[in-house]
């Protein structure tokens, strides 16, 4: 029976090298001399330290830019509310995300049920959700239907088997 997965990783690496390229910028450019602005990543929390909101933006520009020619989705991303830091600074945690949560799970299974697909199951296994059917074609059809979701992080298909 054929079947795919539904998950959503993000690759730490690229992650990485995005920062340290945004973090090279910030070094050379001269309307970040002598400020305080830093990235950094632990885990799966970034953190951006600026003097300001405007280099608060600015750094936050710069990361995305770097993300995206990293390939990494913006929407694997998910910003907190900027906060006050010591030394009279902004402090922003960003948490990348990784697996697919619950609720979005659940979201999914329903529409694939409500959509009448034949012979399609979906069976949510802890962060990733398994796709079965009949046919290559229903599953093919239910790739497109989560695609015309339009929901707010990436998913990607993998592991498809016949």
């Amino acid at each position: 029976m054929p079947s795919f997965d539904v998950v959503s990783r993000t690759e730490l690496p690229e992650v990485d090298n995005a920062v340290q390229g945004a973090m090279r910028e910030i070094g050379t450019r001269f309307d970040f001399k002598g400020s305080q602005c830093s990235i950094e990543r632990t885990d799966e929390v970034l953190t951006i330290r600026a003097d300001d909101d405007l280099k608060l933006k600015q750094v936050q520009e710069l990361l995305r830019g770097y993300l995206a020619k990293r390939k990494v989705d913006h929407k694997a991303l998910d910003f907190g509310e900027p906060e006050a830091a010591s030394g009279n600074t902004i402090r922003q945690t960003i948490v990348i995300k990784q697996g697919i949560a619950r609720d979005l799970a659940q979201k999914v299974v329903k529409e694939l049920k409500g959509a009448k697909l034949k012979k399609v199951q979906v069976a949510i296994q802890g962060d990733e959700l398994r796709v079965t059917g009949k046919k290559r074609d229903d599953l093919q059809g239910a790739i497109a239907l989560i695609k015309d979701m339009k929901l707010d992080q990436p998913l990607q298909y993998v592991n498809f088997r016949d």
